[in-house]
């Protein structure tokens, strides 16, 4: 017997068609019904319920009961970290999907990350950020430097009352389709709900896209602008 971990079993269980469709759903960060798993899987309930079995006996979705319904989401943000780089790997090798449309621009400029801002605006982000200094960058941690603190208490972001989790506080995720790092973690989670509840950006029906609105696009070129100068708001 080989040692190490086994990662045929997961591979298994996300490689099927109908199970990929599924957790690519979820990768919109909603939770979802079995229903509404079942319509994007393309098949029946009975065979929905039995996918979505399978995939929360292998750890990759977790539900929740309200009421007389079930909502599922992803088990947790190592979980959409993984199919976000299978995305990339996919979209690298030519493995798209063949539905194709307008959408596919929109996911490409802004797009939701499960929790986080992706696409060309979360990659614009997290580099101007990285330019001004508002991190302090190791091999393994990123955290936010004074600058940092500094920045994020200007767009009034209390960082002590951000909810408790395990995931860090700033985490570099790779773009799939910018191949390059935008931020995820507690702050990346904050900052998108934050143009969110601004309404700079809204989410597409149906789809990761995120669109901004004029007044956002507009803020977000003053806040992460090429030529930014220090504490512009």
């Amino acid at each position: 017997m080989k040692d190490g971990p086994d990662i045929s079993r997961l591979a298994a269980l996300i490689g099927d068609p109908a199970r990929g469709n599924m957790l690519s759903a979820l990768m919109t960060g909603k939770a979802l019904t079995a229903t509404e798993l079942a319509s994007e899987a393309g098949g029946t309930p009975q065979t929905a319920s039995s996918h979505l079995k399978k995939l929360e006996t292998g750890g990759l979705i977790a539900h929740r009961a309200q009421g007389r319904h079930r909502y599922f989401t992803l088990a947790s943000d190592d979980v959409a970290r993984t199919l976000e780089a299978l995305m990339g790997l996919a979209a690298g090798q030519g493995e798209t999907r063949s539905r194709t449309g307008p959408r596919d621009p929109a996911l490409r400029e802004a797009r939701v990350c499960y929790n986080h801002l992706a696409g060309a605006r979360g990659v614009q982000m997290f580099r101007s950020m990285r330019a001004r200094g508002f991190f302090v960058i190791t091999p393994d941690t990123l955290d936010l430097s004074q600058a940092g603190l500094d920045f994020v208490g200007e767009l009034r972001l209390d960082l002590n009352m951000l909810p408790k989790s395990r995931a860090p506080m700033c985490r570099e995720c790779l773009d799939w389709s910018m191949r390059q790092s935008h931020l995820a973690g507690r702050l990346g989670r904050a900052m998108l709900r934050h143009f969110e509840n601004r309404a700079w950006m809204h989410r597409v029906p149906d789809s990761r896209a995120l669109v901004l609105s004029p007044e956002g696009r507009r803020r977000f070129e003053a806040l992460f602008g090429r030529d930014v100068p220090q504490g512009a708001t």
